[in-house]
């Protein structure tokens, strides 16, 4: 490597000229430089300096030592001083002598330039010949001594940080401000060149230009500029191109000064003037080899923090954060100062939630390569905010802690512990931290666990998702927690076993216990058993669900009634299912579980026409008469004498029975009225003996019974046996045509009878159909006959005169019409009857047949 030289002063008269000129040159240096040059290494003196100082004097003038970048990339390392006067005897003489570094290229070894300063390769004139050689180095500075160094930043340490702050702007932004020092001597510029430096990363610190002194700050074009407090005056209010520190003044009495307009200090520039000011200096040699970003606070702050020196809690936090990340590049005497210098007592009144959380996050992943005696400290602390953060703060293990350690900290803390835990204003989140340090410092809490367990239940019910991490971790740590919530959980399924279904499908609560917990087990069991439950067979899922509680539902009758709402939920059991169950389990165990009342239900909800239905309502009026309502009672009893029906068991009165029954059980539920007028209007169309019980239909009006009878009428009388079955054609329409005086609910069904589904079967009669009918109806009473042909007559006079029923030949008062008599009518009336009859019959047959 080779430095090529400039010397520049005022010479005498000669080849280049007289005056100021270079005066010996390196060759090969370019013109380009040259001329570059000549801007830089001008020296003006102080505005107060004497006009003719003396040998003395001249060596208290400022020294101008500078590092400037040129445009080609190229750097100027040069040292300019005040020589007095000239050859002439001309006071004004300067002589400046700098080296010129190629692009990329630095000082040897890699020395920094601020390592030059006064160095011993400083020529004070011009060297012989004209033509010096390159330089192979510049021998370092003996006046930047550590020792000096050290002493310089504790006399500037008021303005170390917002310094260094201004540097750091300037290696991440070419456009910042310049840094502008005003210091009495130049000396403590370099000086302040060599803290910077030092602190800066290296590439920086060979990127950083300076000038120690110029009397023209606002032509200096390096990053640091060097004045005295005379030429500082016109760079106020010019903050956004420098940023002055003057340093000639006295410090202020309230702390460190901050920047310039007033901001705060970088936590890198802060962490750096801290180091510098505890004299840690070779601390910034290590901290530049640690892996991360430039400028970060971490790595500056951990070795800080290692060697003892104090930082705010910013600092701390990201020192253990970084830590966390490089565990590695910390050796074991490094991590256990850092440690304890993390766990030592603060003057704050309450450490920051983000330092509290990056020391547990530390402890977590170095804690177990502590000496006992540098954990437990740290322990302590994390343990102790614990309690005291609102933030959560993860605790360490009890291995972390000493005996000696943890008895002090139970002794402080189990009041506040146990205060916590009872606290019902916030959520459990704390409590639950709380209790697990209790679990750690041995403090009894026994007394709370139930209660808090309560809390916990009701919380997770209302919001399964609250179950998380830390919930699951504390039941794991604390087996009497999660006992007790096995337990409330227990106590919750018993009332409500759906919404803890719905818990237990959600939440991943371990339900291993050696205790019963026979309805939580049920919860547990519907919740996570097999896919498909009992495969669509809801008596076998109630059966599985049984099985899963492991008690007897002989012994703990209740278990019925939790498995009943887990199976059916808000369904009700089909009447063949309540069925099952009941033969299955017996009723003596429904009384005490109180699930009869689902097999009611049942009963009641059945579908119409189900003889299921039929039989529950007889099973249950034989096993629960004495607890049934009233009103259930006679519904059931409904139902049963559809059964009795079904089975040809009734006794005569069927229709009076209907309606009492009907009137005890009001309002009935329509599916069981659906059920039993469908039972009894097919009943009266089918059963023998059913003329009475039909009158009583007629006399009753019921509504619902005569719309069933029109129903079932219209089901039973297919059109192809009215066609084929002339006995039964004449059943039909004796059973249809009686009481034509009747209004109301019957005279609606029987006329819709009539015209809806026998008129149309009469007009398909043939003829010798037609006259098979008669004679059935002949079979029952010649009247039926004559009703019959006035009713089948064409024409409305013989519809009109079957509405008024038969009449005498004056057309004037209805005969008397008994259903089944044997004549059909009164002697009064037989002749007008006769001759209607022979009239209906010509003309029927007259006309071919039915028209």
């Amino acid at each position: 490597m080779s430095l090529g030289q400039l010397h520049y002063t005022s010479a005498p008269p000669g080849p280049e000229g007289s005056g100021f000129r270079f005066t010996a040159l390196t060759p090969g240096l370019p013109q380009s430089v040259l001329r570059e040059a000549e801007q830089l290494i001008g020296y003006e003196p102080p505005r107060d300096a004497p006009s003719r100082p003396s040998t003395a004097e001249l060596e208290a003038f400022p020294r101008a030592f500078s590092y400037s970048e040129l445009s080609d990339g190229s750097r100027l390392l040069s040292r300019t001083v005040y020589t007095g006067a000239d050859y002439s005897g001309r006071w004004g003489n300067f002589h400046a002598h700098a080296v010129h570094l190629a692009p990329g290229q630095q000082l040897p070894d890699g020395a920094l330039p601020v390592s030059a300063w006064e160095s011993p390769g400083w020529a004070a004139s011009t060297p012989e010949g004209g033509t010096p050689p390159a330089l192979a180095a510049l021998p370092p500075s003996t006046l930047l001594d550590p020792a000096g160094l050290i002493a310089f930043a504790a006399s500037r340490a008021p303005w170390l940080a917002a310094v260094f702050t201004d540097l750091q702007r300037q290696a991440e932004d070419e456009t910042a401000p310049q840094v502008v020092l005003v210091e009495r001597d130049s000396a403590d510029v370099a000086r302040w060149v060599a803290l910077a430096s030092a602190a800066l990363p290296r590439e920086a610190a060979h990127r950083l230009t300076f000038t120690t002194y110029t009397r023209r700050p606002h032509l200096a074009g390096q990053r640091i500029v060097g004045v005295l407090p005379d030429d500082a005056h016109g760079l106020s209010g010019s903050g956004r191109r420098y940023r002055v520190h003057d340093c000639s003044a006295p410090p202020s009495p309230d702390g460190p000064a901050p920047g310039p307009d007033g901001s705060e200090p970088a936590p890198w520039a802060l962490a750096a003037a801290r180091i510098w000011s505890a004299g840690a200096f070779e601390l910034f040699q290590h901290a530049h080899r640690l892996p991360g970003e430039p400028f970060t606070a971490g790595p500056a702050s951990a070795l800080a923090l290692c060697a003892g020196i104090d930082l705010p809690s910013s600092h701390r936090t990201a020192a253990a954060l970084w830590a966390c990340e490089h565990p590695a590049e910390l050796d074991e005497q490094e991590l256990d100062g850092l440690v304890q210098t993390l766990a030592a007592p603060r003057q704050e009144e309450a450490v920051p939630a983000a330092e509290t959380a990056a020391l547990a996050e530390l402890f977590a992943r170095v804690g177990g390569n502590l000496r006992p005696g540098t954990a437990a400290p740290l322990a302590a602390r994390l343990l102790t905010a614990t309690v005291r953060s609102a933030e959560p703060v993860r605790p360490p293990d009890r291995g972390a802690l000493t005996d000696e350690v943890a008895r002090q900290l139970a002794a402080e803390l189990g009041p506040e512990l146990r205060a916590g835990i009872a606290d019902t204003a916030g959520g459990f989140a704390r409590p639950l931290r709380l209790l697990r340090v209790a679990g750690l410092l041995a403090v009894d809490c026994s007394d709370l666990v139930t209660r808090l367990a309560h809390r916990l239940t009701a919380a997770l019910l209302a919001d399964p998702s609250a179950y998380g991490g830390e919930l699951h971790e504390t039941l794991t740590d604390r087996p009497d927690l999660h006992t007790a919530l096995l337990r409330e959980l227990d106590a919750a399924a018993l009332a409500g076993p759906a919404s803890v279904t719905v818990l237990l499908e959600r939440a991943p609560v371990e339900l291993g216990s050696r205790e019963a917990l026979p309805y939580l087990r049920m919860c547990g069991w519907k919740a996570r058993g097999p896919a498909g439950g009992g495969g669509g067979d809801r008596n076998g899922e109630l059966r599985a669900v049984l099985e899963s509680a492991r008690v007897s539902v002989f012994a703990h009758p209740p278990l019925l009634r939790v498995a009943f709402r887990l199976v059916w939920g808000s369904d009700t059991p089909t009447p063949e299912e309540a069925r099952y169950v009941l033969a299955e389990t017996g009723a003596d165990v429904h009384r005490p579980a109180e699930t009869w009342p689902f097999l009611v239900t049942a009963a009641l909800n059945g579908r119409p026409g189900d003889p299921h239905a039929d039989e529950l309502a007889h099973e249950l009026l034989a096993a629960f008469s004495t607890q049934l309502a009233p009103r259930d009672r006679a519904a059931l009893l409904l139902l049963e004498f559809a059964r009795d029906l079904r089975a040809g068991g009734a006794g005569p009165g069927w229709v009076d029975r209907f309606l009492g029954l009907r009137r005890a059980a009001e309002p009935v539920n329509p599916t069981v009225l659906d059920h039993v007028c469908g039972r009894l209007a097919r009943r009266l169309l089918t059963g023998p003996g059913a003329g009475r019980e039909l009158d009583d239909l007629i006399r009753s009006g019921d509504t619902d019974l005569c719309a069933a009878y029109e129903r079932a009428a219209r089901e039973e009388a297919d059109h192809g046996r009215l066609l084929g079955d002339p006995r039964y054609f004449a059943d039909r329409f004796v059973d249809w045509n009686a009481h034509p005086q009747a209004g109301g609910a019957w005279g609606k069904v029987r006329s819709a009878l009539l015209d809806g589904v026998l008129r149309p079967a009469a007009r398909a009669l043939a003829a010798e159909d037609l006259a098979a009918v008669e004679a059935a109806l002949a079979k029952r009473g010649a009247r039926h006959a004559e009703d019959f042909r006035a009713w089948n007559r064409p024409g409305a006079l013989g519809r009109l005169g079957l509405r008024f029923g038969g009449r005498d030949g004056r057309l004037g008062k209805a005969a008397p019409h008994r259903r089944g008599s044997g004549s059909g009518s009164s002697s009064g009336s037989s002749s007008g009857s006769s001759s209607s009859s022979s009239s209906s019959s010509d003309d029927r047959y007259r006309d071919g047949g039915v028209r």
